[in-house]
């Protein structure tokens, strides 16, 4: 007969598992009368809470793609975009067709994501979408046709550089008025998977474009305040004027000096 186990060993086992065969471990240790094991036993049966709550939280995620499917759209595509209100940089979207099985850990809206979280949602979108895009329209261009057609152009841009044409397009809020047929959600980049799939790559993709820039720009600390209004950026922007990566359509860039 084997020895039993200690309460070291059954509290790395509660630790080390997860989903159906953590459920049954908690269930085989539930009658042991081990202080040490019962505590493990009660912060197992809690983690295993929480997991079961994401993975519901998952599936609702797919529901509005699930139905688009069932409709008859056989490739659905999730588009977002990042930077519109910013001072510098692009206005930045990003395009991602996810399969209705795939399920990433803590995928929501960008914004509530810490940039931790939101790099690694990042980096399991590209590897797991059946496609992904990105495109950045710059401040050139956004000055020269204005802030909601560089969205619109650059969400476009990101759904042509897909590999596959998508039948159906969700984006987050009102529509877009994308040249495809289109479901808008309020609140979708933390309602529909690929909406929030989309708000994350593209936040990433343009993070990582700021801190480029701000190589090339010194003075506006672009990789901290990534474009946006924030008292530092404005008091730099006093100090030292505008940068080639500014928006001179967006006050108060158009009543500053250029440094270039």
């Amino acid at each position: 007969m084997p020895a039993p186990r200690t309460v070291a060993e059954c509290t790395r086992m509660l630790a080390e598992a997860s989903g159906r065969p953590l459920a049954r471990l908690i269930s085989e240790l539930a009658s042991d009368e081990r202080s040490g094991v019962r505590d493990a036993v009660a912060r197992a049966r809690r983690r295993l809470a929480a997991e079961r709550a994401e993975t519901r939280r998952l599936d609702a995620l797919h529901a509005l793609q699930r139905r688009l499917h069932a409709e008859g759209c056989a490739c659905v595509a999730g588009v977002d975009e990042v930077g519109r209100g910013a001072l510098a940089g692009p206005v930045t979207a990003a395009a991602v067709v996810l399969s209705t099985d795939v399920r990433i850990l803590g995928l929501d809206d960008s914004k509530r994501l810490r940039r931790e979280v939101r790099e690694r949602v990042a980096s399991e979108v590209s590897d797991l979408a059946v496609a992904w895009a990105v495109a950045h329209v710059p401040a050139h261009i956004i000055d020269a046709i204005g802030i909601a057609p560089a969205t619109r152009l650059a969400m476009s841009l990101a759904l042509e550089r897909l590999p596959l044409r998508p039948d159906h397009v969700m984006t987050d809020g009102l529509p877009a008025g994308l040249p495809y047929p289109e479901t808008a959600v309020v609140g979708g980049d933390a309602t529909v998977a690929a909406i929030a799939a989309a708000s994350v790559v593209a936040k990433v993709a343009r993070d990582r474009l700021m801190e480029e820039l701000a190589r090339h720009y010194g003075p506006w600390n672009l990789e901290v305040n990534r474009g946006y209004g924030t008292p530092e950026h404005l008091a730099a922007l006093r100090i030292s004027g505008v940068s080639p990566v500014h928006r001179r359509s967006f006050a108060p860039c158009g009543v500053q000096p250029t440094l270039f």
